[in-house]
């Protein structure tokens, strides 16, 4: 790959411990610094982030912890998972979109906790 930056997505979920602004915000806090980290992703190259909450998640709005890392400027979008029978429950989901100097299949996609089982074909960080 060349120096220029290609459009990519970086997907990512944690399972969080309680239904509390505390626990959500940590959580999607944790996963967001996770994924920074292993991609080298700066906030000035990402074009927006969507998170997604399972139906029993909904003490605060995961999007609060991309402010608390000081990503002001990003727009950011909240919503809910649909209610599938037997999906996997307290979850945090994020789909990113940034500019990233490498090629889709070497993104580093980051699944943590109990989310590690979602997408194992993915996965290159489970903590």
């Amino acid at each position: 790959m060349d120096d220029k930056l290609w459009v990519r997505g970086i997907r990512g979920a944690a399972t969080v411990l309680e239904n509390t602004p505390e626990s959500i915000r940590g959580t999607a806090k944790n996963l967001l610094a996770v994924i920074a980290r292993e991609n080298a992703l700066e906030p000035a190259k990402i074009i927006s982030i969507i998170f997604s909450v399972t139906p029993d998640l909904d003490a605060a709005f995961p999007a609060e912890a991309a402010r608390e890392l000081g990503w002001v400027q990003v727009p950011l979008f909240c919503t809910a998972e649909i209610p599938v029978p037997g999906a996997l429950t307290m979850c945090v989901r994020v789909l990113i979109h940034a500019y990233l100097a490498c090629d889709q299949d070497e993104v580093r996609h980051v699944y943590l906790g109990d989310a590690v089982f979602l997408r194992p074909d993915l996965n290159v960080k489970n903590g």
